[in-house]
This record gives C-alpha cells, structure tokens and sequence, in this order.
C-alpha cells in the first residue's frame, strides 16, 4: 500500500527559524510587508535581508529545474558493477587456464612453466664465473710490481744470469 506524498504547506520541513524567515520573505514579496519591517523582524540589517531574499529565490528556482528522468547511477554504484565485472573475469581466466592445462595433459604435450620474477625484479640475474682467489692476488701483484713482482713470484721469463748457468 503506498503512502500519499505530502503536499502543501505540511510538506515543508527544516528548523523554526529558517521557517519563519521563509514566511517573512514570502510576505515581503507578496507585498504584505515591506523590505526594511521583515529586516527588524529577523533582526538583520536590510542589506543581510536582501542576501538572504535572493538565497530563497535561487532555492526555488534550483528545486525547480528539471531533473533527469530514471534511476541516476552514482560513482558507489559504478564501483560496484566494475567489481563485479572483474570477479567475472577472473573467474572466467582460472576456468579457462583449467581448460589449457587438462587440453595439453590429453594430448600430450609437456606443461608449460609460469616465469616467476625473482627479487631483481623481473630480470634474471648472471652468476659470476669463480675466481681463484691465488690468481686474483697474482693479477694484481703483477699490475702494481710489473717485473718485481714476476722474480719473486717465479712467474714469467727467469732472469739472463740465471738462465745461462
């Protein structure tokens, strides 16, 4: 059973205050009382009644204006449907992965591996050939020492004296 809207003067609701300056504005412009007697009885300067006159005619004409017909979707409502949508999706990727992978068992074929990216974010990481520490030191020894380095060591070409001994 629906309730019958209310129509009318028990129609309008908000505080007493904002009320009774609505009934002062609407005497004002109907003609019962002028600018300056419905100032004193809202206790505002003419000015402020002036404001508050041309907020009340633009609240009139605001609730006036056309409006939309149907249900207006809201961002809250649009969130939801694409929630739902992405569900679906998902839904419909892991069925078909399922599908793939029972397809390629039947016929066969070796699964195929996911690529999992490691800690270095996606990219594989070269390993480093092993150096020998010995020959790391020699290397170094023979930069800085040059020929020095060589004797004592026993690397390289041996001395003339020696060799002709």
């Amino acid at each position: 059973m629906k309730t019958k809207p209310k129509i009318g003067p028990a129609a309008v609701s908000g505080s007493l205050p904002a009320r009774k300056q609505a009934a002062l504005v609407l005497e004002v412009l109907s003609g019962l009382r002028s600018p300056s007697e419905a100032a004193s009885a809202m206790g505002v300067a003419v000015n402020r009644y002036y404001q508050l006159e041309t907020r009340a005619l633009q609240g009139v004409v605001d609730a006036l204006e056309p409006k939309p017909r149907g249900r207006q979707r809201k961002p809250e409502d649009e969130i939801e449907v694409l929630k739902k949508d992405a569900a679906r999706l998902k839904n419909e990727l892991s069925r078909t992965t399922a599908l793939l992978r029972s397809t390629q068992r039947s016929l066969g074929l070796p699964a195929v591996k996911k690529k999992q990216p490691d800690e270095t974010g996606g990219k594989k990481r070269r390993r480093r050939k092993p150096v020998v520490r010995a020959l790391k030191h020699l290397s170094h020894l023979k930069k800085e020492g040059g020929a020095e380095a060589d004797a004592e060591t026993g690397t390289g070409p041996e001395p003339a004296s020696e060799a002709s001994a």
